[in-house]
C-alpha cells in the first residue's frame, strides 16, 4: 500500500515535534521542507494542515508555522477519544473517580442508541485526566450488547480503543457543543473554582454499519481545550 507523500512528511514532522520541540518553536519554512524532504509546495501544505487539525501546531498570517502549546487542547472536527487527543500532546491519559454499572436503557436511551427500552447498557462515569491533571468529566453510555460483562476499565481503559480491537471502531459522530459553567461539584472534581467556564459536548457515535456504538456528554475545561471548525462560504450565483 502506498503512503501518501503528505501523510509521510506529516509523520516525520509529528516524530519530531513529539521528541521534544518546545512549545512555539518555529517550523522550517515551507520552502526549506520542500528542500529538505524533495516534495512539492501542495503537499507540505496538506502535511502541515493536518498537523493543525491535530492540534500539533499552529500558524500565523506571514510568520510560519510553530509548534502548539500541549497545555491547551485543541480538538478539530476529526473524530478523536480523550485518550488520543492526549497522548499526541505528549500526555499521559488517564482517570479518577471512575465507576461502570449496567443498567437498563429508558425510553430516551433506547431512542438515541437505537435499541429497545430495557435493553442493556453500560454506564461510564470518569474523570479524565491528562498527566494527572483533571480536564474532562465524562458520561457515556454504550450498548449492553457492545461490551461484555467482564469488561473493565482497569485492563481497557480506552473505551474506543476496545471498540476497535472488537471491529466496531467509531466512525462518525453527531456532536453538539454549548458554553456552561460548572457548579460546585463539578467544579471540585475539575479542581477549577465554581462557576468556571466550560464545553458541554454531546456526542452520538456510529460505527462503520451506522450502527449507534456510543452516546456521551462530556464537561471540559474551557482554559484547557477549544475547539477549531473550518467553515466556508456558499457563493450564489
Amino acid at each position: 500500500m502506498n503512503v501518501p507523500k503528505y501523510a509521510q512528511l506529516r509523520s516525520e514532522l509529528q516524530q519530531l515535534i513529539l521528541a521534544g520541540m518546545p512549545a512555539h518553536t518555529a517550523l522550517p519554512s515551507e520552502r526549506d521542507l520542500m528542500t529538505t524532504y524533495g516534495v512539492s509546495r501542495m503537499t507540505v501544505r496538506e502535511a502541515l494542515t493536518r498537523l493543525v487539525d491535530d492540534g500539533l501546531i499552529y500558524r500565523v498570517h506571514g510568520a510560519g508555522s510553530f509548534v502548539a502549546d500541549a497545555a491547551k487542547i485543541t480538538k478539530s472536527l476529526t473524530l478523536t477519544s480523550f485518550s488520543e487527543d492526549i497522548r499526541s500532546r505528549r500526555m499521559e491519559p488517564g482517570s479518577i473517580s471512575a465507576s461502570l454499572t449496567r443498567v437498563e436503557a429508558d425510553v430516551n436511551l433506547a431512542s438515541i442508541l437505537r435499541i429497545s427500552p430495557g435493553a442493556a447498557v453500560v454506564h461510564l462515569e470518569r474523570v479524565r485526566t491528562a498527566d494527572g491533571v483533571p480536564m474532562c468529566l465524562e458520561r457515556v453510555w454504550i450498548p449492553g450488547d457492545v461490551l461484555p460483562e467482564d469488561f473493565s476499565l482497569d485492563t481497557t481503559p480506552s473505551v474506543y480503543d476496545y471498540l476497535d480491537s472488537i471491529g466496531r471502531a467509531p466512525e462518525i459522530a453527531t456532536q453538539t457543543i454549548q458554553a456552561t459553567v460548572l457548579d460546585a461539584v463539578q467544579a471540585a472534581l475539575l479542581d477549577v473554582p465554581a462557576q468556571s467556564p466550560a464545553m458541554s459536548v454531546t456526542r452520538v457515535t456510529a460505527d462503520g454499519e451506522g450502527r449507534e456504538v456510543e452516546f456521551a456528554i462530556s464537561l471540559y475545561r474551557a482554559d484547557r481545550y477549544d475547539y477549531r471548525i473550518t467553515v466556508k462560504r456558499e457563493r450564489h450565483r
